[in-house]
């Protein structure tokens, strides 16, 4: 579950663009991973808060995956660490990769410690459009375009 998965059309510099998933529900972990990957980004996947801190240590600390974590995309309830107990703790360690928190239960403290935090939180259930638009936000991609009209 822990390894990269990447696009086989990926472009070279997409392949450089890893971005780690937490997410408990493995149905959802699989959908935004497919639509991850789509995009062209590497997906290193975590099923709990702290499978993502031990990622976010093994890639940061040990060089593991043969690049760096780009965004952090996690649920905000988790089993081990919540969300936005491993945002406090990337934070705390001057970790600052950007994140993206998703959550089913947006009340407004969980809203505060992810604003004081930088992080970014979504609700579920999340349109992948909107999804797709903050990753690319977060990253500085510019937006897609439709064709003109």
């Amino acid at each position: 579950m822990s390894e990269p998965v990447q696009h086989p059309r990926a472009s070279v510099r997409a392949r450089q663009r890893l971005v780690l998933l937490a997410e408990d529900d493995m149905a959802l972990r699989e959908l935004l991973r497919s639509v991850l990957v789509r995009d062209g980004y590497r997906v290193l996947l975590a099923d709990s808060g702290t499978r993502l801190i031990d990622h976010v240590r093994r890639v940061l600390y040990y060089g593991a995956e043969g690049g760096s974590i780009v965004l952090v995309l996690s649920d905000v309830r988790m089993p081990g660490f919540s969300g936005v107990t491993a945002l406090q703790l990337l934070r705390d360690a001057e970790i600052g990769i950007p994140v993206i928190l998703l959550t089913a239960y947006g009340d407004r403290r969980t809203r505060a410690q992810a604003t004081e935090h930088g992080a970014v939180l979504l609700e579920k259930p999340i349109e992948l459009g909107v999804l797709r638009a903050a990753v690319r936000e977060a990253l500085g991609v510019p937006a897609l375009r439709g064709p003109a009209g």
